[in-house]
């Protein structure tokens, strides 16, 4: 029963249908058109091979040796040919016997006199056979002094048919058995695939992302194989990560939680007697908390990202006004790590978007680029603006992102440095952030970096129009 439901068995009986339809319908056709076309040559050769020889018919009564001429014909070709002048026959009405049977009705007769050709199909009483005849008249200016009856039994016509049928028949189960063979070999090939991808599903579902197929065509069934590996990476992907940001949450967390669980206990157990002191770890415990409420943050905010749950409140902003603005706070920071600041701001651009999330983003990208830029570094901010759309970069010269890296940067969990320690910071959600705010407020990031030499954040947003004001 399977086996019946199987997509392969489908193919071959659908492929198989049609083909015995195919051989039946063709045997219907030429059968009908065999006999109807042959019939029809049949009845025109017989009046075109009588028309001849009544054209040697010159008048008047027929002559013993035109009679000869046509027996001498008669045994020359395969139809059966004659010559009547039998009044009886020719008359087809009294004062002969009306019982009488004669080779042509009243009908015929007087169609013979007109000059017309007559052909019959059917059964003939006086030869007691089924026969195709066509019948030529003689005639003396308006006497019907004979005529020529030509005829062949429907019998050899229908030897010949039967005779086409068993051949059709059996060249038709010829055909069918090897469209059979090379259908089911066709299928099997067809189908292996698409059973390789099934097994590796199977695979899939119990754990295993790695299963790759293998691809042998650019077909559909072979896009289908590029699509199941790129879809069991993206999961193996996405496992890797998943993973990766549990023990990046459990590492953020534990280490926090370790600190304020160790100074509560010791604020608890009395071990710190000097007020100064326990200050100063009240003051740890509040920073840590501090901390873990950033990252609790971070997550709810990607998650409402997610699920489009955030909502802008935009208004118009100066955007050049508004970066002098930010940058501000970082003077004091970026002077203590002794880096140097560049900034090229274009006064024009107007953009829609909110303040919040335009600090957010800001904060993010100049928050990594102060971190990885050792001293005596150099961070350039450039604001410029292009038809429709203006282009921000913050530039660094820190050590930069390694190439295999920069693909991932903006995965949310993702870390260039899997060593998560404290002294670098982050839990691998700020680029995650900010690609989300930036295409909230329909703009576009690219990054750009080089080991050793520096990395470039160019964010992009669309202008306010003039006729929009």
């Amino acid at each position: 029963m399977r086996k019946i439901r199987s997509l392969s068995f489908k193919l071959w009986f659908t492929i198989m249908s049609a083909v015995i339809l195919s051989v039946v319908f063709a045997y219907s056709l030429s059968q009908y058109y065999y006999k109807n076309l042959y019939v029809e040559k049949v009845k025109s050769d017989l009046i075109y091979e009588a028309s001849l020889l009544a054209a040697d018919y010159a008048g008047g009564k027929i002559t013993e040796e035109y009679k000869r001429n046509i027996e001498w014909f008669n045994s020359k070709n395969e139809s059966e040919t004659f010559v009547v002048n039998n009044p009886r026959e020719l008359s087809a009405c009294l004062p002969f016997d009306i019982d009488y049977n004669t080779l042509i009705s009243e009908e015929e007769r007087q169609m013979l006199l007109e000059g017309k050709p007559i052909e019959k199909e059917g059964y003939e009483e006086r030869f007691e056979k089924n026969i195709v005849a066509a019948i030529i008249p003689l005639t003396d200016g308006d006497r019907l002094e004979g005529i020529i009856y030509t005829y062949i039994p429907v019998n050899s016509i229908t030897d010949l048919i039967h005779e086409f049928a068993v051949k059709w028949i059996v060249t038709a189960i010829l055909f069918m058995l090897i469209v059979m063979l090379l259908t089911t070999k066709w299928l099997k090939k067809l189908i292996h695939p698409i059973r390789d991808m099934e097994a590796a599903a199977h695979q899939v579902s119990n754990g295993d992302y790695s299963i790759q197929v293998r691809v042998t065509s650019d077909d559909e069934v072979g896009q289908l194989g590029y699509a199941f590996n790129k879809m069991a990476q993206s999961i193996h992907l996405e496992e890797e990560r998943k993973r990766e940001f549990l023990e990046n949450v459990s590492h953020e967390l534990r280490t926090p939680l370790s600190y304020i669980k160790g100074y509560t206990q010791a604020i608890l157990d009395g071990v710190i007697k000097d007020k100064e002191e326990e200050r100063k770890y009240l003051q740890l415990i509040s920073r840590e908390t501090l901390r873990m409420q950033h990252l609790v943050g971070d997550l709810m905010e990607l998650t409402k990202m997610d699920r489009k749950q955030v909502v802008l409140q935009e208004s118009p902003i100066a955007f050049a006004q508004f970066i002098e603005d930010f940058v501000e706070k970082y003077e004091q920071v970026i002077q203590d790590k002794q880096l140097q600041l560049q900034m090229e701001l274009d006064p024009d651009p107007i953009i829609m978007g909110e303040e919040r999330k335009l600090e957010q983003i800001l904060q993010n990208v100049l928050d990594n680029a102060i971190h990885y830029t050792n001293a005596g570094g150099v961070i350039s901010i450039i604001l410029k603006q292009n038809k429709e759309t203006c282009e921000l970069s913050i530039a660094d010269t820190g050590r930069g992102i390694p190439q295999q890296d920069l693909p991932y940067i903006t995965n949310r969990f993702y870390r260039v440095n899997k060593a998560r320690s404290r002294s670098d910071g982050g839990s691998g959600l700020g680029l995650a952030i900010v690609k989300k705010l930036v295409e909230l407020q329909k703009g576009e990031l690219k990054i750009e970096s080089e080991e050793a030499v520096g990395t470039k954040v160019y964010v992009t947003f669309p202008m306010i129009q003039s006729e929009w004001l």
